[in-house]
């Protein structure tokens, strides 16, 4: 399949045009905050509302602006927009060992994305929102998923993701559900980024963490 134009809505495609324009000093689009209501709200599924150049131009700022932040996803309502959209990158780090299972997420931009779990086997980490600046806390998710969604062409993706960019992908398409991390996080392990640095970022699997701030694993 592909978006054709007998589907723009041209009021729309004006509104998300008008977003574009406001951008900061470096280009980027304003990130909002907890509080902001389209952050609860359930987004509205994409249908090929946009001009393609509107939808290009979205993804193109959305993609500079999680970089910039720096992120490694960035969903339609933390820019204010309540459409189910997301863009994700992620890199492989230099920790051969690391837990996570941190490994290569090639950019790419997900539409109208879903995804349901392979097995029941969960894990822990400590995980940050864009949307909850200056905070992380340990998010429980599932290390194997069936990922599905529709690209910036139309064209539709099913893809098994495992570990570091399956917790990625899961926590952006919650956003598009109006779910934020710390609404299922261990809300006892809530830490600001510099005491997740002086306390907690020794070990990637927050087991002292989970002994000293008193919640489960």
């Amino acid at each position: 399949m592909s978006w054709t134009s007998k589907n723009v809505d041209k009021s729309f495609d004006r509104d998300v045009r008008a977003l574009l324009t406001d951008t900061d000093e470096n280009g980027d689009l304003p990130i909002v905050q907890l509080g902001e209501p389209v952050l609860r709200q359930e987004t509205m599924q994409y249908n090929g509302q946009l001009a393609q150049k509107t939808l290009l131009r979205l993804i193109d700022l959305m993609h500079k602006t999680m970089l910039d932040a720096p992120g490694v996803g960035l969903a339609g309502p933390q820019i204010g927009l309540g459409l189910a959209i997301a863009v994700l990158e992620d890199h492989i780090r230099d920790d051969e060992d690391d837990p996570r299972g941190i490994a290569e997420l090639p950019f790419r931009t997900i539409i109208n994305p879903s995804y349901e779990p392979i097995g029941e086997e969960t894990a822990s980490f400590y995980e940050g929102c864009l949307s909850f600046d200056g905070y992380q806390a340990v998010r429980k998710r599932y290390l194997h998923i069936k990922a599905c969604w529709t690209d910036e062409v139309g064209n539709l993706h099913e893809e098994e993701m495992h570990n570091w960019p399956a917790r990625i992908f899961q926590h952006e398409t919650d956003h598009l559900s109006g779910e934020v991390y710390i609404d299922k996080a261990e809300t006892r392990s809530l830490t600001t980024y510099d005491n997740l640095e002086d306390y907690w970022a020794f070990e990637a699997v927050p087991a002292e963490a989970s002994k000293e701030l008193g919640f489960k694993l």
